[in-house]
């Protein structure tokens, strides 16, 4: 069983069995159907990699959305848009559409739309180039200012990401430690993950640095009660023994911007279990 497996298994085994549910009060989320989607939850969950040593955050008990989950990461930092049309004609990225605000064919004041209007994949970069030891090299997606300029549409949820090198016998190893303030760890858990060390793997090709340490901290970590028969289900699986990992195919320095999502590859992923169906809380 890889790490990844390990912690998937042990956190949704958690909050089945120790976590507490929201069915007291009201729930901003909803089924399609209308009713609330009420979930049951734990908080302050840690969970660390080391993908020097080939740890990845890669569970092989369902099948992976490797593709649109770069193509995600991909619209939000480096086509640094909210566009649903991009997300969907260029990376076939299909799953924002729900969260589609005022049939405007954006998901508001977003992600995307905040790494451009405050221009920070290039602050983040201009910062490695040249303060590589400065202790600020973080990228916040939570802007108060965008809620107020744009009430509607989901506020960020993975909302922070924190950057760190470490110099080892002359090598430059980056660090990635993401922020999450909410995660339906059954539906996206996976995906989240992977998509950013996605990223983290883009800004070390850009600079020619190692990769390093992946770590995620989550304050709310969830299914929704509608999900349980899925998690059973999970939990019921018996993990691959392959050791699935990313390549990322390009030159060893190559510009951020330069790199696209057919240069990555999912390597030794083995899952022998169909996919599962989720009614998502809007």
């Amino acid at each position: 069983m890889n790490k990844a497996d390990k912690y998937f298994l042990d956190n949704l085994r958690k909050i089945k069995e120790e976590g507490v549910t929201d069915l007291h009060g009201k729930v901003r989320p909803k089924y399609k159907d209308g009713t609330p989607a009420h979930t049951k939850y734990i908080t302050f969950v840690h969970e660390e990699y080391d993908l020097s040593k080939n740890e990845f955050p890669i569970p092989t008990l369902r099948p992976v959305a490797f593709k649109s989950g770069l193509g995600e990461i991909l619209t939000f930092y480096q086509d640094q848009t909210n566009d649903l049309s991009v997300m969907e004609d260029k990376y076939n990225l299909k799953w924002w559409r729900d969260w589609e605000v005022d049939d405007t064919n954006t998901i508001g004041l977003r992600y995307g739309a905040t790494v451009k209007r405050y221009d920070l994949l290039n602050k983040l970069l201009d910062t490695l180039n040249n303060e590589m030891f400065s202790r600020r090299k973080l990228v916040s997606l939570w802007q108060e200012q965008d809620f107020i300029d744009e009430p509607k549409g989901l506020k960020p949820c993975f909302f922070l990401n924190q950057w760190e090198v470490r110099v080892i016998d002359g090598d430059v190893y980056l660090d990635l430690h993401l922020q999450s303030r909410s995660s339906d760890y059954s539906v996206a858990g996976t995906i989240n993950r992977l998509q950013y060390v996605g990223l983290q793997m883009m800004i070390a090709k850009h600079f020619g640095f190692k990769l390093g340490k992946f770590s995620v901290f989550t304050s709310n970590m969830h299914y929704y009660l509608r999900h349980q028969e899925q998690v059973d289900e999970l939990l019921s699986r018996t993990p691959s023994d392959k050791q699935p990992y990313i390549k990322l195919n390009v030159p060893e320095k190559t510009n951020f911007y330069d790199i696209r999502l057919e240069d990555f590859e999912l390597v030794d992923f083995e899952c022998k279990y169909p996919q599962l169906k989720f009614d998502l809380g809007i």
